[in-house]
């Protein structure tokens, strides 16, 4: 997956989670792409500072997935409502039962992982 895709993903999910300072620095750099100078004057910190909170952010953002698993989570269950999708928009009436059951499974599958 795409990296930007990826810490939009882990910021949708943890971003709550990081100090308001640390949201608005990681905002800054990775969603409205502004430069470290710029960001280091209006925070009031130095260009490098901006630069170890982006990493550190990103450290503490997978840090909370790699123990929540929350993103995994979604995407897994995302992709399983694509199939459902997929399989209930088969027009071939034979194949109907077939089609059901896999629906079923899924289904479970969607229900133990929340």
């Amino acid at each position: 997956m795409e990296r930007f895709v990826v810490q939009s993903l882990l910021y949708d999910f943890y971003g709550e989670l990081l100090t308001e300072h640390q949201r608005r620095v990681y905002e800054e750099v990775v969603f409205n792409d502004f430069s470290a100078s710029e960001v280091a004057k209006d925070a009031g910190i130095s260009r490098q500072g901006v630069h170890d909170m982006i990493k550190r952010c990103g450290r503490i953002l997978e840090d909370y997935e790699s123990k929540l698993h929350l993103v995994e989570k979604f995407l897994h269950i995302r992709e399983n409502v694509r199939q459902i999708q997929a399989l209930t928009s088969e027009k071939d009436e034979g194949s109907l039962g077939q089609r059901m059951k896999q629906i079923q499974e899924i289904s479970s599958d969607i229900l133990e992982e929340l």
